[in-house]
């Protein structure tokens, strides 16, 4: 088992660097992001997972643990391959993935390219219980977003509130419109739920 790799990017792809390693160089499928952008000549250190199939051999590489053992979660699950699994953290930070879980959001996995609705859901059920003992701590811009964003929905809500929509109903707009994919600003976001409540009422 190759359980870290370390060395100077030869090569980078949309979600693949080649790593120099004792003269050879080693070719890593990683998350898309920043490590799969690193430009030739940086140093990088990455926790790795060596995937063994009849006819490859495959090494997938992350810059954290965290996501190693995410990784190592989605590919337990039925039907998640290891390309499926890399695509979920492509998309969503491991404490993305712990807090769909526990919220039991199917709606976050189907984000993913290639994963659909029973896959989503059969996410969510398989991962249940398994991550609450991973302590993340969200990045500071992550956290900063997240912070961004219920002022919005607060404001939004209290908006539709002063229309005379109840609190509840209200809130529960606003959710689904930033979920439909709605921008996250108090006027696009309040057209988007105000046309959720008008068609609930039609």
């Amino acid at each position: 088992m190759i359980a870290s790799i370390r060395g100077e990017v030869l090569s980078s792809g949309a979600g693949w660097v080649v790593i120099g390693v004792g003269g050879f160089g080693v070719r890593v499928e990683v998350p898309s992001g920043r490590v799969s952008q690193a430009v030739t000549g940086e140093y990088v250190e990455l926790h790795t997972s060596l995937v063994v199939r009849e006819d490859s051999l495959t090494l997938f590489g992350f810059e954290s643990e965290q996501e190693l053992t995410v990784f190592g979660h989605l590919i337990a699950v039925s039907g998640v391959g290891p390309r499926s699994a890399l695509g979920v953290l492509s998309e969503l930070s491991p404490s993305e993935i712990v807090r769909a879980v526990a919220s039991e959001d199917d709606k976050s996995f189907r984000k993913v390219s290639g994963i659909g609705p029973k896959t989503a859901k059969l996410l969510t059920v398989s991962l249940a219980g398994k991550l609450s003992g991973l302590v993340i701590e969200p990045a500071e811009t992550e956290t900063a977003a997240v912070s961004d964003s219920d002022q919005v929905v607060s404001a939004v809500t209290a908006g539709l509130q002063g229309l005379g929509w109840s609190e509840n109903e209200a809130h529960q707009a606003v959710l689904d419109a930033r979920d439909a994919g709605a921008a996250l600003e108090d006027a696009a976001l309040l057209r988007a739920a105000l046309t959720l409540l008008q068609r609930g009422r039609r």
